[in-house]
């Protein structure tokens, strides 16, 4: 199902307060890769995960890393950025 969402803008929610936002590059078993991504510390603002992900729909991916690499493990839900909805 994720291999759909290859090329696209992807909100990754993770376990931990971290929340990735990128464009899916590739996957495999083990990690989702991100290109052009924000990987973004909930914890560095007060911020809630939901209006982050939201104003970064509304402003675009505030970009900190060129490539990031996620455990799949750690990955609680995956969207595409254009499917968050803020109202």
């Amino acid at each position: 199902m994720l291999q759909e969402l290859v090329g696209q803008k992807v909100v990754v929610d993770l376990r931990s307060p971290f929340v990735c936002l990128g464009t899916l590059q590739r996957l495999d078993e083990h990690y989702l890769e991100l290109r052009n991504a924000d990987l973004h510390d909930l914890r560095d603002t007060d911020t809630s995960r939901e209006n982050y992900v939201a104003e970064s729909r509304a402003t675009g991916i505030k970009r900190n890393r060129r490539r990031v690499w996620v455990l799949r493990t750690e990955v609680v839900a995956v969207s595409l950025l254009e499917d968050v909805v803020d109202d």
